[in-house]
């Protein structure tokens, strides 16, 4: 039976911790409890642990809990750019040192990051988040579109119900698969979520506010994205030769018009799915796509995922 430690510090997000709790403390069945595991809580030190959440915690162990703990689990925290008490790194680096599975949910990954433990390692962290970790923590190769990332004996995951999708994960890679899928009917979630969180994050292209003498056309094509397929109908509503206009169009957005123009047609694509029951066909033709090939290409390039699984994800 593998031994869990959930370490909770000051301002830990209990949406991470419960994540956790939920794959390797609670079972099927009304008082049922997960084969294969056995988790406590602990923190800097027994007693009341502060949450941002409009409750504290109480944790029955100290940092002596990691001592026999192989699986550490580390919840996100609400002030992450922020370094954790020196104890409870040099607690964490025992663990890991120790033989331990080293586990982050979400902005968790920025404790594990203080500890050095992802130095030279693949990572994730929350999207919103991905800014940040990168300036502290520069040796880390960080994948921002993943739900989460196991390198072995450190695993993290992106933010907040990724900490579940991650926490499943170990539960098939400890239990096997049966088990597993056991554990996430009873969480009414999917055994393994498809796409990244590539999916989640919002399209970093404005679609308004154009400027420039290029920004009449550049809104036409975002209001009539089915009647600017390609560079040449940009070019043919801006009166301008292709060659001309794709010179001008970089000197003036600074992207060739073909990237931009992508990313308008997948924003488009991405609303209509998000927001409609139109079906595939009519939502790439609708986007401005000449097929449903591609769109799937180009959705899955930007989300990770398929038309059909991102509007399972994200309908409104």
């Amino acid at each position: 039976m593998k031994q869990v430690v959930a370490l909770a510090l000051d301002g830990v997000m209990t949406y991470d911790l419960a994540c956790a709790v939920q794959v390797f403390r609670h079972g099927p069945g009304k008082f049922g409890a997960p084969v294969g595991f056995r988790m406590e809580t602990c923190g800097v030190r027994a007693g009341s642990v502060w949450t941002p959440n409009g409750f504290d915690l109480r944790v029955e162990h100290g940092l002596e809990a990691l001592d026999s703990a192989d699986i550490v689990v580390v919840p996100g925290i609400g002030l992450p750019t922020l370094a954790p008490p020196e104890e409870a790194l040099v607690a964490l680096r025992a663990a890991a040192a120790r033989g331990a599975t080293m586990v982050s949910i979400c902005v968790g990954a920025f404790v594990l990051g203080w500890a050095g433990l992802l130095d030279g390692r693949p990572a994730t962290t929350h999207w919103a988040y991905c800014d940040e970790f990168t300036v502290l923590f520069p040796a880390v190769k960080l994948d921002p579109t993943a739900l989460y990332v196991d390198d072995g004996e450190v695993l993290t995951s992106a933010g907040l119900s990724a900490g579940l999708d991650l926490c499943l994960h170990i539960a098939r890679r400890e239990l096997g698969a049966g088990p597993a899928a056991e554990l996430a009917r009873w969480n009414v979630t999917p055994p393994h979520r498809a796409g990244g969180q590539a999916q989640y994050i919002p399209d970093a292209l404005p679609s308004s506010g154009f400027h420039g003498g290029l920004a009449a056309t550049m809104a036409w094509a975002v209001r009539h994205p089915a009647a600017a397929p390609d560079v040449s109908a940009l070019a043919a509503h801006a009166l301008m030769s292709e060659r001309t206009f794709i010179r001008r169009f970089k000197a003036e957005v600074g992207t060739t018009p073909r990237r931009w123009l992508d990313a308008q047609h997948t924003g488009r694509a991405r609303e209509l799915l998000e927001t409609t029951d139109l079906p595939i066909e009519v939502v790439a033709a609708q986007s401005g796509f000449g097929s449903v090939t591609a769109l799937r290409t180009h959705l899955r390039a930007a989300t990770g995922t398929t038309p059909v699984d991102y509007r399972r994800s994200l309908r409104h």
